[in-house]
């Protein structure tokens, strides 16, 4: 149903525009590029004349497609407006609500700005100018004012257990009986005197009431696949510290620990199935680097044979998911709350995460985790020790699956342990465990015939930096 809009004249302006039909839609796509390059938001209606006298339009859902079409194609960077049908004067024309930030904006390869009513070309001269403005001014997210933020938004204890936990981690010099607003400032989490976006994330009695896409989803499906039932479904709200801890705590209720006896040890010995210190440091990447601004959440789905960390933002510029894997240096997403991030010890500012949840994943016996980047998306796998359905999609025969299980169990297999565990001739094992060393299943350490172990290619916490690569 359209929206109803009391009968109110119009007035062009430099935050208006008006445009009697879609037969002036190329003109519209100049507007909109002209307005954000001057104001950074502004609206445009077609079915009302540049006098102000509404006039209708004819609108149907191509009409709305050919709109947004057009906006898509022919203007860059590319903006995502709200357009709608709305009734002016008791007849139909098209509201086109649109905002950005990223100037400047092109429309038909060629840059405007607005000036009064009008729309005019920006000589080269002027876009550099822009350009270098621009990139002078430019702040993240995170270091914006939060503009309906009030100090009454603030917890005041969150900030004095920040404050004491920084100190405690760091020796952040700060005194615990500071002000709020001193310890803020001191922190340079204040802009202008105002409050900023990382302040509400971090402090705030409800940022959700803010900003809606800070929520988390936690996810347990049964089975290993998104169509399958959801055993159970949470989503977490709060501070993102809170988040943190709360996310964990799903986390952990939905894994199980892997015990066993061990020679000598009286009590039985346990651990959970995936490390307790790669976890935390996905979800604080995952926080810390996340895009604020896409309306997507952080999704962390738990399958029977892995844990996803779905992080909406990209990759820095020039990045691939392999850079992820090398040494590499620290490149934020969030600088300002990666810095909060760093005084509580969640993370440590050098670059090293990544290569940190890899590590541990390898010497907890488990395969390397995974890094994908979908396009929106930058999402971590953690998968369990070789599920047997991985391993028969590898190719493995039942023999070979039974060896895998064993030296996940054991710690390692021999040819001989090989051969009174399947009754397989000593050629035909001697041929399985030259196939698994071929898919990076296995190792083999030691020499001599009776010297000689294979090994989870994955499980050897002592393979130097040197023998991990050369075995991907």
């Amino acid at each position: 149903m359209a929206n109803q809009m009391k009968n109110k004249l119009l007035t062009e302006s430099e935050k208006l525009e008006l445009k009697k039909s879609t037969s002036e839609l190329k003109e519209a796509v100049v507007s909109i590029v002209a307005i954000l390059n001057k104001c950074q938001k502004g609206e445009l209606y077609f079915g009302i004349r540049n006098d102000g006298e509404v006039v209708g339009q004819t609108v149907t859902e191509k009409t709305i497609r050919d709109i947004s079409q057009a906006i898509s194609d022919q203007i860059e960077p590319k903006i995502f407006p709200q357009i709608k049908e709305i009734i002016l004067a008791g007849k139909k024309c098209v509201y086109v609500g649109f905002s950005g930030k990223d100037i400047p904006y092109y429309a038909h390869g060629r840059a405007y700005v607005r000036v009064g009513e009008e729309d005019k070309k920006i000589s080269p001269q002027e876009l550099e100018r822009l350009i270098l403005k621009k990139n002078k001014s430019k702040i993240g997210w995170d270091e914006e004012i939060c503009e309906r933020a009030v100090w009454d938004d603030i917890d005041e204890e969150k900030v004095k257990w920040f404050v004491k936990e920084a100190r405690k981690q760091r020796n952040l010099n700060l005194e615990e009986d500071l002000s709020i607003k001193e310890a803020l400032m001191r922190l340079k989490l204040l802009k202008n005197n105002r409050l900023t976006n990382t302040i509400i994330l971090l402090f705030g009695k409800e940022p959700q009431k803010f900003f809606l896409q800070t929520e988390i989803k936690c996810i347990r499906f049964k089975g290993t696949g998104v169509t399958e039932e959801m055993i159970d479904f949470k989503v977490i709200e709060g501070d993102i510290i809170s988040q943190l801890k709360k996310t964990e705590d799903f986390i952990f209720e939905h894994i199980s620990k892997k015990a066993w006896i061990e020679e000598g040890k009286l009590q039985r010995q346990e651990k959970w199935l995936y490390p307790p210190k790669a976890i935390r440091e996905a979800l604080a990447n995952t926080l810390t680097h996340r895009d604020y601004e896409s309306p997507s959440k952080i999704q962390v789905r738990i399958f029977d044979d892995r844990i996803e960390f779905w992080n909406p933002g990209k990759l820095p510029e020039g990045w691939t998911v392999e850079k992820l894997k090398e040494k590499h240096e620290s490149k934020p997403f969030n600088p300002l709350i990666a810095k909060q991030f760093f005084w509580i010890r969640y993370i440590e500012e050098v670059g090293t995460g990544t290569n940190k949840i890899i590590e541990w994943c390898v010497n907890w016996g488990l395969p390397e985790p995974e890094f994908e980047f979908t396009g929106t998306s930058v999402v971590v796998t953690f998968k369990k020790p070789f599920a047997k359905e991985e391993l028969l999609k590898q190719g493995l025969n039942e023999r070979q699956i039974r060896a895998v299980e064993y030296v996940v169990k054991k710690g390692s297999i021999t040819n001989k342990e090989y051969q009174k565990l399947t009754g397989a001739a000593r050629e035909t094992v001697t041929r399985d465990l030259a196939a698994l060393i071929k898919k990076n299943i296995l190792r083999k350490i030691g020499r001599g015939k009776r010297g000689i172990k294979y090994l989870l290619r994955h499980n050897d916490a002592k393979m130097t930096q040197k023998e991990n690569k050369n075995v991907r």
